[in-house]
């Protein structure tokens, strides 16, 4: 993913498509950025917190910072997703029954990352039949960057041929990731979450 290796350290040469816009002249159409760094962009303006990670150890280290640095160590954590719930069945996260109401976050996963809004599309195989009203306001999201796609169609595309046996129900996107204390007039009504995402290179 061309924005990751940017950022994170890759030695290869720039390609043209790296040339800044200001580099170029008035009248040239403006360069297509590529769908990771669109996403990274516009998930950054919704007020998400990005945090990549290059392997598993990288995820479970920054879980635990996210932790440390909310004070959550004694919290409850709600997991739904099964998949997530064996991944991390061995760390010491005090797991929360799915039908409590006291847990203080949200450890998910997605079906994928929308490059042209920067919302994630998540179904009934992360938050079950909940609405997002009912679930705790500090959302942890872990993902891939092959999940990430260009539009909402396509997302929506790949649900249905991931899926052609039983289309998860509760299909929904989240899109605005502010603290409770940041959420306004723009925000109301929305179920805006404090959010991070722990995004792992897999291509």
């Amino acid at each position: 993913m061309s924005l990751f290796r940017k950022l994170f350290g890759s030695k290869s040469n720039k390609s043209e498509e790296e040339i800044q816009s200001e580099d170029r002249g008035k009248y040239m159409p403006e360069v297509k950025l590529p769908i990771d760094e669109k996403f990274t962009i516009n998930f950054k303006d919704n007020g998400g917190k990005f945090l990549y990670c290059e392997n598993l150890d990288e995820i479970f280290q920054t879980l635990d910072y996210i932790i440390e640095e909310n004070s959550w160590e004694d919290k409850k954590i709600l997991i739904i997703d099964n998949d997530l719930k064996r991944r991390f069945a061995s760390s010491s996260l005090k797991m929360a029954n799915p039908n409590d109401t006291d847990a203080t976050y949200f450890l998910t996963s997605c079906e994928n990352l929308i490059a042209d809004d920067g919302s994630l599309l998540i179904t009934s195989k992360q938050i079950a039949e909940k609405k997002l009203v009912d679930l705790p306001d500090n959302f942890i999201v872990f993902a891939t960057t092959s999940q990430i796609v260009g539009s909402i169609g396509e997302g929506l595309r790949g649900i249905k041929s991931n899926n052609s046996q039983r289309i998860p129900t509760n299909i929904t996107t989240i899109k605005h990731f502010k603290s409770v204390e940041e959420k306004n007039f723009m925000t109301y009504g929305s179920n805006s979450k404090n959010l991070y995402l722990l995004l792992l290179e897999d291509l």
